[in-house]
């Protein structure tokens, strides 16, 4: 197995100490763009959508706040008919977190599909998965204009006005994942042919070892 030198632990912690500095000032530069993030201009967007709820009954896009005043979506692509469950989002919303300290910054995250309300209920109960989760209106991915992908966008209420703040995709979502966070704390990272490591590390095609997790094979 190919792994990193073994040193004298003086020579490992000057080495991490250097690598801190670096993460030290990633840190900050990352408080830069939230700064900046919070300064972005906003769209107000329709009060026309109708989404269907967890608990069956049609809603209007104010009503998915559930009373507070930001909201956070993570449209995962579950499409209607679809048959086989995405790994990444599959994977996403196993990584989800219990909402109570986010709720009381007056903040709520949904996930949100093109897929029926049937279809999702079905998701939902193979995973046990409790994140409240919305079959959307076509013509809201229209308005926001995402026409597919998944996709982590950003919302604010002000009464019955809803407006639209930011979205990230693609890379811009992994940060927000425990798994691929801490994997990148790691000797081998993701171990995703895409990233910089040693020669002879493990490295298999980006994303294709993710999987549902009831589809992974059993040991």
């Amino acid at each position: 197995m190919n792994r990193p030198n073994v040193v004298p632990v003086e020579e490992w912690q000057a080495a991490l100490d250097d690598l801190l500095v670096e993460e030290k000032a990633q840190t900050r530069a990352l408080d830069a763009l939230a700064a900046a993030r919070r300064r972005l201009p906003m769209v107000r967007l329709s009060a026309d959508h109708r989404f269907v709820a967890p608990d069956g009954s049609s809603v209007g896009l104010p009503e998915v706040f559930d009373g507070r005043r930001q909201l956070v979506v993570y449209h995962h692509m579950l499409e209607p008919g679809q048959e086989q469950m995405c790994g990444g989002c599959a994977s996403f919303t196993d990584n989800i977190a219990d909402q109570t300290h986010l709720n009381h910054r007056d903040t709520r995250l949904v996930l949100m599909s093109r897929a029926p309300r049937a279809e999702i209920d079905a998701a939902r109960e193979r995973f046990g998965w409790t994140v409240p989760w919305y079959s959307a209106d076509p013509s809201f991915y229209e308005e926001i204009r995402l026409a597919g992908g998944f996709r982590m966008s950003v919302f604010l209420r002000d009464g019955d006005e809803v407006f639209c703040t930011y979205y990230t995709s693609g890379r811009g979502v992994d940060r927000l994942r425990l798994d691929f966070n801490l994997l990148d704390l790691t000797p081998y990272g993701r171990q995703e042919e895409w990233e910089d490591s040693p020669v002879g590390w493990p490295q298999t095609p980006t994303m294709q070892w993710l999987h549902p997790r009831d589809e992974y094979p059993q040991d």
